[in-house]
């Protein structure tokens, strides 16, 4: 069986057809799907066995980076986001993609969110937010697959080489113990890491946004769920390599795409 990706379309997203082109070389059948096509019922969440929320400026980031995606995802979807996570199916988001996930809830999962402290009742245990730069950062970046209970990055060794555009990616927590239960529960998915594969240590530019403990992606408790902040989508072949002109070759990111569709597949052990 090929498994069929949900692209999932907002407007203002403009990575899509990346992330599209990563599935279909990874072995999936991708589409394209417009939130409103769902909301009409032209297309359903029941025919697709992946999850993809991609990149991009969803509605212009008009409230903050993903917040109005968020809110259509838990307004009108959220029955049909919650069957994905808990029928164990994978689900990436990808920058913008990864931002709505955080702000809906949906990670760092229930298992990560822990006890809030007193007086943050109304503040996420986990966001993404503005660059500690205080700008937009684009930039190539090394990444290093940190967890096997994450099904993206199960069995991982080389790092990932990829490009970050964002100005709201910086991974922070209002509970400094968040940090230690997630990587207690081998949540943290992807680093910020050096040429050696050694952590960033905070240092810019290997950590581009000022994320705690270098953390450039996580997944949920169940590790079919992963949100990231670079853009593996966009280092797909040797030639997409900065240096590719002056010989300089692999750490791509298709094998996270690989990874996910053999877990659609029932082959990723």
């Amino acid at each position: 069986m090929i498994p069929k990706a949900l692209i999932l379309h907002a407007t203002g997203t403009n990575r899509d057809h990346e992330a599209a082109q990563a599935f279909e070389l990874a072995g999936a059948q991708p589409e394209i799907v417009h939130l409103n096509q769902l909301r009409s019922g032209e297309r359903r969440w029941a025919d697709y066995q992946i999850l993809a929320l991609a990149g991009g400026f969803s509605y212009a980031d008009a409230l903050g980076a993903g917040r109005l995606l968020a809110l259509d995802l838990s307004a009108y979807f959220a029955d049909e986001v919650q069957r994905f996570v808990e029928s164990d199916q994978p689900v990436i988001g990808i920058c913008n993609g990864f931002q709505a996930l955080v702000k809906a809830g949906i990670l760092p999962g229930d298992g990560g969110q822990g006890a809030m402290p007193a007086g943050a009742a109304q503040t996420r245990a986990a966001t993404l937010d503005f660059n500690a730069g205080g700008h937009f950062e684009c930039r190539w970046t090394l990444l290093k697959p940190a967890s096997q209970r994450c099904i993206w990055t199960r069995r991982m060794e080389e790092l990932v080489y990829c490009p970050i555009a964002h100005g709201e990616g910086r991974f922070s927590v209002a509970d400094e113990a968040l940090l230690g239960r997630l990587a207690a529960q081998d949540q943290v998915a992807l680093t910020y890491c050096l040429p050696d594969g050694s952590p960033a240590g905070g240092q810019y530019p290997h950590n581009p946004n000022g994320s705690s403990a270098d953390i450039a992606g996580i997944c949920n408790p169940a590790g079919n769920v992963l949100g990231l902040m670079p853009h593996p989508e966009d280092h797909l072949f040797d030639y997409q390599h900065p240096r590719w002109t002056r010989g300089q070759a692999g750490q791509k990111g298709l094998p996270l795409f690989i990874n996910g569709v053999k877990y659609a597949k029932g082959l990723l052990p």
